[in-house]
């Protein structure tokens, strides 16, 4: 498949003084998180929606980089969003919410965060062993496209790159350790029916941020990839509340 057309970088300019960088999951596309992406810039906010790197190619490309190539590619599209905007705001889906915790952590002027169902915490034994795994299996059966809604499909790579998936591990481990120190006001999603990520992540993020304001709203409707499922319009208005609310 030709994944180009799909993983198209999103950004809109706007008069408001609020930008939002919005960040896709692990194998996925920038098409998963464009709807949200959209409506951000229909609110008239500046959004960045970037490419990460190894992502909107082939699979194979996702073994032959690291977690620091995903921060670059972050850091990148907030120094655009600095330029436009004075309150930033991350949002992430997957892979992407983590990255949003990490990028926090190196910006606490962060003015808040929202998360989508979110890689924290794996409870998954398998995932131990993904360092040695690695050396000998160079991809695992797909992730992709758990969504409630029938009509829905993410386009997503076809199998699942477990050295991706280990410089993944890397990062999250980085994440916990530095969770108490991002104070910006969170938005935590989560599914209740999510077959990628437990929801133990979820409650251990909430658990762990010190700001007791953050807010964890329960997902009754989509799977994994709620921005594309039954939720979506649901994530878009609470979503824009608690950006109004914290500006």
């Amino acid at each position: 498949m030709d994944y180009s057309k799909f993983h198209q970088p999103f950004s809109n300019k706007a008069e408001s003084k609020i930008g939002v960088l919005v960040i896709h999951g692990f194998t996925s596309t920038t098409s998963s998180m464009l709807p949200i992406a959209k409506y951000f810039a229909a609110q008239q906010l500046n959004v960045e929606l970037p490419t990460l790197a190894g992502h909107g190619t082939k699979w194979q490309d996702l073994n032959q980089i690291t977690y620091q190539d995903w921060v670059e590619d972050l850091e990148q599209a907030y120094q655009k969003l600095q330029k436009r905007a004075e309150k930033i705001y991350l949002c992430g889906l997957s892979l992407g919410g983590g990255l949003a915790l990490y990028l926090a952590s190196l910006h606490p002027e962060v003015s808040g965060i929202i998360l989508i169902n979110h890689a924290c915490v794996f409870t998954d034994p398998t995932l131990w062993f993904v360092p040695i795994i690695k050396k000998f299996v160079p991809s695992v059966k797909a992730i992709a496209s758990d969504i409630a809604d029938p009509q829905q499909k993410e386009i997503a790579y076809p199998r699942t790159p477990t050295s991706g998936v280990h410089e993944m591990l890397k990062m999250l481990k980085i994440v916990r350790k530095n969770l108490p120190r991002i104070s910006a006001p969170t938005l935590i999603f989560k599914s209740r029916q999510d077959h990628v990520i437990p929801l133990k992540s979820a409650i251990y993020t909430y658990n762990k941020l010190p700001n007791r304001q953050n807010e964890l709203i329960w997902l009754d409707k989509s799977y994994h990839v709620a921005p594309l499922d039954y939720d979506k319009d649901l994530i878009c208005e609470k979503s824009r509340q608690f950006i109004q609310e914290n500006s």
